[in-house]
């Protein structure tokens, strides 16, 4: 039997719906308003939901499985009903990783947790030692990214049970692949949300884009960061993940003098079983001191989402000015970013009208994840395309190549390494009609400061716009999507032996470039990556001597002292014997 405790200030009276019958909870004792319930057990798989003063039937805040969804009741699950085989299993230390961010829904035609196992020899011989997955806390409907989640302890119960989750994370490991989760922890879902009904979980003295912020900072506060700092170690200690990757933090409000972020870093870090864990953070603004050490006055976080060199690497390769693309387009921003970590660190950005972030001193390119493609960079588009959509092979993979050689940790998103397709859309499934079209009608009022035709925008509602998302596995066997994937294959094992490449010393990358003729040039160590985006062939002085490693066309040239590229091609060189 488990005992079941549930925080509840706001209740007068609160009771629990069981095996038909209903049994009162009685207060615990102190001050924090807890509950518990004293007159039965709950055994293994029982469902059960409370009453806040007759009001009901709502799920347990800290449920660990909603089999019939949001609305449904909660069912008792057990962390001890899984046979874990990965007791040696320690992860890449991230200097060496490779992330692949991936959406279970959509990463498999099945699209669920069993049906992801059934890929992940392929994700370890492309090389890739890290697997993100997109949020998986409880949320409305069959299908969504998952940032809407409202029942934040547990697994979405179209993609499998608890049980079925923890066979994906073992057989990961089984194959020497870490397991990073996506969680959010600045807002709750619209849809589900009965968190208030017991305890101040959100506070009006502070807005966000999706209504009144989380209140981690005013009255009733404690129990709040507690909820969160909880999940996050559930989901490391009896889930057995190996990090977790925190969305949009700069949108988490917190004006204590222990922020959240840095509280929750002190608790996974005294979880005291021996398995090292990262917290990746997502900051909109540039700030580093998330992932600069408390003794430097940060919060001590492993690693941030680097969205300035996306959009560096983005606007050059497809020479996009929209939205907040207008900020960026140059060479010049893109070797900033290689050697600084951000283009914005405390200068005007003309999208945001005001200064925009700080230096990143101090701090190794280890520190940030780089990517061409990601989650939102495709997602928020209006049609989802990825890169392969918009850009042609060359830059294809001089995009790949500009990501894996960067002094930044690289992630790919699911299907990049072969070119993909399908899209990526934005796709949802609210059953209230009034939250349904409110949707779709925001998403499609988004797109107006990207100039994209909202009438174009795919219903994220409807189901063909979720079905279309689906990766099409059969595309690794066919060109061009075969060639691009050996792309990736070799530029992967080459970062992967490569003490040059995984070295995040950011003041030792070199970088030329020429902003008239598109050429850019960069030296880490012993390995040269040298690019043209120019419309016309360039020759360059190559020091001597150097041999070519990779080149994305045979048309390049190499002598004793020049290098020779045509437009939209990519070569690497050593000068190594």
């Amino acid at each position: 039997m488990k005992p079941l405790r549930v925080w509840a200030p706001k209740a007068t009276r609160l009771e629990v719906a069981l095996n038909g019958q209903r049994y009162s909870l009685v207060r615990e004792g102190g001050s924090h308003n807890w509950w518990r319930l004293e007159a039965v057990g709950i055994e293994e798989f029982d469902d059960y939901a409370l009453f806040v003063d007759g009001q009901g039937p709502f799920p347990d805040p800290r449920s660990r499985w909603q089999p019939r969804g949001v609305h449904g009741p909660s069912r008792m699950e057990s962390a001890a009903n899984f046979a874990w085989s990965d007791h040696g299993f320690r992860p890449r230390p991230l200097a060496q990783g490779l992330i692949y961010e991936l959406h279970i829904g959509t990463f498999t035609p099945a699209g669920t947790f069993s049906a992801a196992i059934e890929r992940l020899d392929h994700l370890a011989a492309l090389g890739v030692t890290h697997v993100e997955l997109m949020p998986l806390a409880e949320f409305s409907g069959a299908r969504g990214w998952g940032y809407d989640g409202v029942d934040l302890f547990a697994p979405h119960h179209h993609y499998g049970t608890p049980a079925e989750l923890k066979a994906l994370i073992d057989q990961c490991h089984r194959r020497g692949l870490a397991v990073l989760l996506d969680v959010v922890y600045n807002h709750f879902g619209p849809s589900g949300n009965y968190l208030p009904r017991f305890a101040p979980y959100l506070t009006d003295r502070y807005s966000t884009p999706w209504g009144e912020a989380v209140n981690v900072d005013g009255p009733g506060s404690d129990q709040v960061r507690r909820f969160f700092c909880d999940n996050a170690c559930y989901w490391l200690a009896e889930y057995h993940f190996d990090g977790l990757r925190l969305d949009a933090v700069h949108a988490i409000i917190d004006s204590s003098p222990l922020h959240l972020m840095e509280q929750l870093q002190r608790e996974v870090a005294s979880l005291g079983d021996g398995r090292p864990r990262l917290l990746i953070e997502e900051n909109d603004r540039n700030d580093p001191r998330g992932i600069m050490s408390p003794a430097r006055g940060g919060y001590g976080l492993d690693a941030q989402w680097n969205d300035d060199f996306h959009h560096a690497l983005h606007s050059v390769l497809t020479g996009e000015r929209s939205g907040y693309y207008s900020d960026f387009g140059s060479l010049s921003q893109l070797a900033k970013v290689l050697r600084a970590g951000y283009v914005y660190d405390g200068q005007y950005s003309p999208y945001r009208d005001r200064i925009q972030g700080r230096p990143a001193c101090g701090l190794s390119g280890n520190n940030f994840v780089g990517y061409l493609q990601n989650h939102d960079q495709v997602g928020n588009r209006a049609q989802g395309e990825r890169s392969s959509q918009l850009m042609p092979l060359g830059r294809l993979k001089i995009g790949a190549a500009l990501v894996l050689t960067a002094p930044f940790v690289p992630m790919l998103f699911q299907g990049e390494e072969w070119g993909a397709s399908t899209p990526f859309l934005y796709f949802s499934d609210h059953a209230e009609p009034d939250l349904a079209r409110a949707v779709s009608e925001g998403r499609r009022r988004e797109f107006a400061a990207f100039g994209w035709n909202p009438a174009s925008v795919p219903d994220p509602q409807a189901a063909a716009t979720f079905i279309r998302s689906k990766l099409r596995w059969e595309e690794l066997a066919v060109s061009p999507h075969r060639e691009l994937l050996q792309w990736y294959r070799a530029l992967i094992q080459l970062r992967s032996a490569s003490a040059d490449l995984q070295d995040g010393r950011m003041s030792c990358v070199n970088v030329t470039y020429d902003e008239a003729q598109g050429w850019i040039v960069i030296q880490r160590g012993a390995i040269g990556v040298a690019v043209n985006l120019g419309s016309a062939p360039v020759r360059l002085p190559w020091p001597a001597p150097s041999r070519l490693l990779m080149g994305s066309t045979p048309a390049i040239r190499i002598a004793t002292d020049f290098l020779e590229l045509p437009p939209d091609s990519v070569a690497i060189s050593t000068n190594q014997p």
